[in-house]
């Protein structure tokens, strides 16, 4: 099974692998011309993936950061309030991954000027209290959340996900669906 399943990239393209399919489409263009376009039409295939991932699970999306700062390493969270996964995949970092882990968590690993930050996306499971978000919210701000206070009002977005990519992961644990 694989480790992980990319949704999305732009970290570590690898102009070798476009430069055939390139050429072919755009003979008279110069190498930076094609390297440019290959970044344009990698940009495109987000878009795509956005359209692909146009599905609403019932609650608000919590996105977990382990963030690299130009003073070190912080946590913090965001909410997506919309609560549809299209909106995970939006960046104001240079670089950005998005996969799915092999647990089926989908994650992040977005690139910028002081670093690498790391984001974990789930969804809040149905009949979580205000109280209780707020209790993870504040543990992850001091950085004491872990898996399991996360697990405990969360679910992963990984099986929603796999449904448009034929992508299966192993079942929860009872540990997982408990709350």
């Amino acid at each position: 099974m694989a480790t992980k399943h990319v949704v999305w990239s732009d970290i570590n393209l690898d102009f070798e692998d476009w430069r055939d399919d390139l050429q072919e489409q755009y003979p008279t263009a110069s190498e930076d011309e094609l390297i440019t376009k290959m970044y344009e039409i990698n940009n495109d295939y987000l878009d795509d993936e956005r359209t692909n991932l146009n599905i609403q699970p019932p609650q608000s999306i919590i996105v977990v950061g382990d963030l690299g700062l130009w003073h070190g390493r912080v946590h913090g969270y965001k909410m997506i309030d919309s609560g549809n996964i299209k909106d995970c995949l939006y960046s104001d970092c240079d670089m950005n991954e998005w996969y799915v882990d092999k647990n089926g968590d989908l994650r992040c690993t977005a690139v910028h000027h002081d670093g690498w930050n790391h984001y974990l996306y789930r969804t809040f499971k149905d009949g979580v209290t205000s109280s209780q978000i707020e209790r993870l919210q504040e543990k992850i701000y001091d950085g004491t959340a872990t898996r399991r206070d996360i697990t405990r009002v969360t679910r992963r977005l990984g099986d929603d996900i796999g449904a448009v990519y034929g992508w299966q992961f192993p079942q929860r644990t009872h540990k997982e669906v408990e709350r």
